[in-house]
C-alpha cells in the first residue's frame, strides 16, 4: 500500500477519477439515466458498488485524501471506470508512482505447423498458456465461443470468459457447476506460477470484475482434472455437447491444446 501523500498528486488524482467518473452513461453499466441526474455520469456511490469498495473510502480516494491504496483497490476501480491501458497506468503513476503489474505476459510464439495443425481439425480447439490466455485457435472454435481475434487481448482468456462475458455464461446450462470446477483447476496452475505478477494481476482483475469469482477464490477447491462433458446452450445450434480435453504441446510447455469432440453416444454437435 502507498500512503496519498503529495498534495499535487492527489489534487491531480481526484481531478482524474471525477473526470473519468463523468464520462460513463449509466446506461454503460446497466443503470437507469432518468432525469433527476444533475450532473452527467455516475454518481460516486454507484462507482463504489461497481468496484465493490466501501461509498466512504471511494469518496475519501476520489477526495485525494491521505489514505492507503492498494493494488487491488486500484484495479476495481479501473474496472469500474473501464479505464483503458493508458489512463490505469496513469491512475496508477498518481496513486501509487509506479506502473501497475503487468495485466497480461508476453505471448508465446504459435509455429505455422501448429497453427496449420488446428486449421486441420474439424472439431472446436485452441492453444492456451498455463494462465490460461488463448493465443491460437481454429475456426469451429470461433463458431462455438465468438471470435477471439475482436476480443482485447487482456480478455483472452478463458478464466475471464467464464466469469465476465455474459455471452459465454449464458451458453452454459450448468454454468456454477463449470465456473467452480475451471477455478478450483486454475488454482492449481496459479500455485505452479511461482509468484509471476501476470497471474496475481489477472486473479486482482478477476476479483474487481465478478461477484462470484470475488467469493469462491478464498474456498482453496482444487482439481487436477483437464478432461470431461460440457454442455452449451448455442444461439444457432440449440443445446449441444463436447468431451473436452487438454494436451501438452511438446517441446512448447508454455503451451495447451484444448479440443472438443462429440461424445459417442451422447446428444451429437452439429458439423461444423
Amino acid at each position: 500500500m502507498t500512503n496519498l501523500q503529495r498534495t499535487d498528486d492527489r489534487r491531480a488524482l481526484s481531478d482524474f477519477v471525477r473526470d473519468r467518473r463523468s464520462r460513463i452513461a449509466p446506461e454503460q453499466v446497466g443503470l437507469a439515466g432518468g432525469p433527476r441526474r444533475r450532473a452527467p455520469g455516475l454518481r460516486r456511490e454507484e462507482v463504489a458498488h461497481l468496484a465493490g469498495v466501501g461509498v466512504t473510502w471511494y469518496t475519501w480516494f476520489e477526495q485525494g485524501r491521505a489514505i492507503q491504496v492498494s493494488a487491488d483497490f486500484l484495479e476495481r476501480i479501473c474496472r469500474a471506470l473501464r479505464l483503458d491501458t493508458a489512463e490505469r497506468a496513469h491512475l496508477y503513476a498518481l496513486a501509487q508512482h509506479r506502473p501497475p503489474l503487468a495485466a497480461t505476459p508476453n505471448v508465446p510464439t504459435v509455429s505455422p505447423v501448429l497453427q496449420t495443425f488446428l486449421d486441420s481439425l474439424p472439431n472446436p480447439a485452441y492453444l492456451k498458456t498455463p494462465r490460461w490466455d488463448v493465443v491460437a485457435w481454429n475456426s469451429a472454435a470461433v463458431a462455438l465461443f465468438g471470435d477471439y481475434a475482436l476480443m482485447p487481448p487482456n480478455e483472452r482468456n478463458s478464466l475471464w470468459l467464464t466469469f465476465v462475458d455474459p455471452r459465454y455464461r449464458q451458453m452454459r446450462p450448468d454454468w456454477e457447476q463449470g465456473a467452480r470446477q475451471a477455478l478450483a483447476k486454475f488454482r492449481l496452475d496459479h500455485s505452479q506460477a511461482n509468484g509471476d505478477p501476470a497471474f496475481d494481476a489477472l486473479v486482482e482483475a478477476l476479483r474487481a470484475a465478478s461477484v462470484e469469482f470475488r467469493h469462491w477464490w478464498p474456498r482453496q477447491d482444487v482439481t487436477e482434472r483437464s478432461e470431461g462433458i460440457k454442455r452449451f446452450r448455442h444461439e444457432t445450434w440449440g443445446e449441444v455437447e463436447f468431451a473436452y480435453t487438454t494436451f501438452l504441446v511438446e517441446g512448447a510447455s508454455e503451451l495447451r491444446l484444448v479440443t472438443f469432440t462429440p461424445p459417442d453416444g451422447a446428444c451429437r454437435a452439429p458439423r461444423l
